[in-house]
């Protein structure tokens, strides 16, 4: 990003400072935009500010930065690795664009570090280095879309391998010695935590175990605290499964007490099981959406009475309130009996509609019964 910064400044024969959000002050920025101002005022110059990390910056440094930035008297280009709608002011964000600056792809990584072996100026084109499919595809894969990353193994190969006269054959085995076991990028914190923890839920939604047993692996991986993902498992076996099929939320919960029982790594067995369960299972969102209802009408009752008949009666004195009174106990009546549960305010509404997949059709069928069920008398 510095280089498309420098880059862009060339272009626009503007004036170039660059500074780093976590050793910049807000003196500094307005000693910036005052040199900007007498530049633009005399010599019609137009000024980039680049700031790195800009996420880093505080809420007054950022709106210290926002009337220079209104009144054109600097352009600013902030780099980030963080979500900046989550990490910037909505002020001086709205007056950016926002650019996203993906990973390199295989073939790009691949040309980059041939480049890198041919140029003789600004790379090592002029020592006698070779290399092999196999050793470029482990460069690629432990490069993980970065370039700076790849040239540092290029570098690093040469200055610790190569023989008196600069030659070097680049093999598997010195790139095993150079860069040891692949370590994933993966902040725990940061927008990627997010994307990822979306992917796992959504493809065990979409019942699609393959996916979800990857997102699974990336997580562990990348270090993501496993506690984390068990109460996710427990969430979505309740939220997306939930009656389908009942035992889903029993294995989900059985996978996070292993986990506390065993540890990692053993424990990644019984959370890839109850990932794949639960990605197998049958779906159904009645439950969330059954509770949600239920907390939307409460919130718009205004008023709620217990109906007398089911009120507590277990005082001696209960009688005399009316509580209890009239309420007929189902097992007298083979296990079921109409009667009214419900506040005479909302009398009648549905809350809870079963879905058709696995056990809730069982559900549905049963609750159907007793409802066309003649009442006793």
């Amino acid at each position: 990003l510095t280089t498309i910064a420098h880059i862009i400044a060339r272009t626009t024969s503007s004036h170039y400072a660059a500074i780093k959000a976590v050793s910049s002050g807000v003196g500094e920025i307005r000693k910036i935009a005052a040199d900007a101002a007498e530049r633009l005022r005399y010599y019609q110059q137009s000024s980039i500010i680049f700031v790195d990390e800009i996420h880093r910056f505080n809420k007054s440094q950022q709106d210290v930065l926002l009337p220079y930035v209104e009144d054109g008297t600097l352009i600013l280009i902030g780099a980030t690795t963080e979500n900046p709608l989550y990490e910037m002011n909505n002020a001086l964000l709205s007056r950016m664009k926002l650019y996203v600056m993906e990973a390199l792809n295989t073939d790009s990584l691949r040309r980059i570090v041939e480049k890198a072996l041919a140029d003789p100026e600004r790379g090592l084109g002029k020592h006698n280095i070779s290399i092999d499919e196999q050793s470029m595809a482990m460069i690629v894969q432990a490069a993980q879309g970065d370039a700076r990353t790849a040239l540092n193994i290029l570098d690093t190969l040469h200055n610790s391998y190569s023989s008196k006269n600069g030659s070097l054959r680049i093999t598997p085995e010195l790139l095993e010695k150079v860069t040891g076991r692949l370590i994933l990028k993966y902040d725990r914190s940061g927008d990627y935590h997010y994307d990822t923890i979306s992917a796992f839920i959504k493809s065990i939604r979409g019942s699609d175990p393959d996916a979800a047993l990857f997102w699974l692996a990336v997580m562990l991986e990348g270090g993501e605290d496993p506690k984390f993902i068990a109460r996710r498992l427990i969430v979505h076996a309740a939220e997306d499964i939930g009656l389908a099929d009942p035992y889903a939320l029993t294995l989900a919960a059985s996978a996070a007490r292993a986990l506390e029982f065993v540890g990692m790594p053993e424990a990644r067995i019984p959370l890839a099981e109850a990932t794949i369960y639960l990605a197998a299972a049958p779906k159904s969102n009645s439950s969330k959406m059954a509770i949600d209802k239920a907390i939307n009408t409460v919130q718009n009752t205004p008023r709620i009475i217990v109906p007398p008949h089911i009120a507590d009666s277990s005082h001696s004195q209960s009688a005399s309130l009316g509580k209890g009174k009239g309420y007929k106990y189902p097992h007298d009546y083979g296990g079921y009996v109409k009667q009214e549960y419900l506040p005479q305010e909302i009398k009648g509404i549905t809350l809870y509609e079963p879905g058709k997949n696995g056990y809730e059709q069982n559900i549905r069928d049963f609750l159907q019964k007793i409802k066309n069920s003649h009442p006793h008398k």
